[in-house]
């Protein structure tokens, strides 16, 4: 079920300005029952101001009409037909909380195959700061005993596409032209030299 934005202080709204059950408010908020009877009690969220859900559009005095008339009602968001805005592109990378734990192992790989990126072009690519960068490239992480260097890519850190774009540009800034080690064409055995020919003037 989709919730309110700020669903604490529309919790507190909520206490303050209807005769809604405990029930009925913790289950539109995502909130425990217990945590809106503490918010009723005045033992948590001292000081927050409520956020009016029906002055953002999210509820209707008639949908919290309806629910006080009937406790076993479930209150319903209110449906809009305005198109929901673009998530942002720019700015730190959502990473999964299930893949987070892998993000040393990435970040131990890029610094150890691509010294030529930033720890900027790093943070960006794995969605870490650098004092988790720099943690791992001095071995001072907490868990650097099991640090792993993997490739970001294999750990659904990053895109391949967004690897390669990071590459390149670091590639360009440093004026290295050539391709990475792991891109390069194996260098062709060397052939054995000649022996010395004979001199063919001998006396």
């Amino acid at each position: 079920m989709s919730q309110p934005l700020m669903p604490k202080a529309t919790a507190v709204w909520l206490v303050e300005n209807t005769a809604l059950s405990f029930d009925q408010i913790s289950e539109f908020c995502g909130l425990h029952e217990l945590e809106i009877q503490a918010i009723a009690d005045g033992e948590v969220a001292i000081g927050m101001v409520g956020m009016d859900p029906i002055a953002n559009g999210q509820l209707t005095q008639e949908e919290i009409d309806r629910c006080q008339a009937d406790p076993s009602a479930r209150l319903k968001l209110a449906v809009h037909d305005m198109p929901m805005p673009k998530a942002r592109t720019k700015g730190p990378r959502y990473t999964p909380v299930t893949k987070r734990q892998d993000k040393p192992d990435g970040i131990s790989w890029l610094l150890k195959n691509h010294p030529e990126l930033s720890d900027a072009a790093i943070g960006r690519l794995i969605g870490t700061t650098k004092p988790t960068i720099n943690a791992v490239r001095d071995r001072t992480h907490w868990n650097s005993a099991n640090i792993k260097a993997q490739s970001p890519v294999q750990l659904g850190l990053c895109t391949y596409q967004d690897l390669s774009e990071a590459l390149a540009k670091a590639r360009k800034r440093a004026g290295i032209t050539e391709p990475p080690a792991e891109e390069q064409p194996p260098a062709p055995e060397a052939e054995p030299l000649d022996e010395p020919f004979a001199s063919e003037n001998v006396h």
